[in-house]
C-alpha cells in the first residue's frame, strides 16, 4: 500500500509529518485528511484561534504533493 504524509501548511510555514501512514489509495488518504482537518479545526475554534490558510499537503513517498486539503473547505456552512 502507498504511504502518504500529511504535512500541515500554515501560510509560509510547513510542519512535516515524519511518520506518514499507509492507505489503499489517494482517495482514502484524502478522506482521512478531511476528517483530521475537521478534528483540528474543532480544537482551534474552541481556543478562539484564527482559521485561515491552514491546509494538509498530502505527499507520497517521493515527496511530490499529491493533493491539498484546505481546512476551511472541510467546514459545512449554510
Amino acid at each position: 500500500m502507498p504511504k502518504y504524509y500529511f504535512h500541515i501548511r500554515d501560510g509560509q510555514n510547513l510542519t512535516l509529518d515524519p511518520e506518514g501512514a499507509e492507505f489503499e489509495n489517494l482517495e482514502a488518504a484524502r478522506t482521512e485528511a478531511i476528517n483530521s482537518a475537521r478534528e483540528l479545526l474543532s480544537h482551534r475554534i474552541l481556543r478562539g484561534d484564527v482559521v485561515d490558510g491552514q491546509a494538509f499537503e498530502l505527499t507520497g513517498e517521493d515527496g511530490a504533493v499529491a493533493d491539498v486539503v484546505r481546512f476551511k473547505d472541510v467546514m459545512r456552512i449554510e
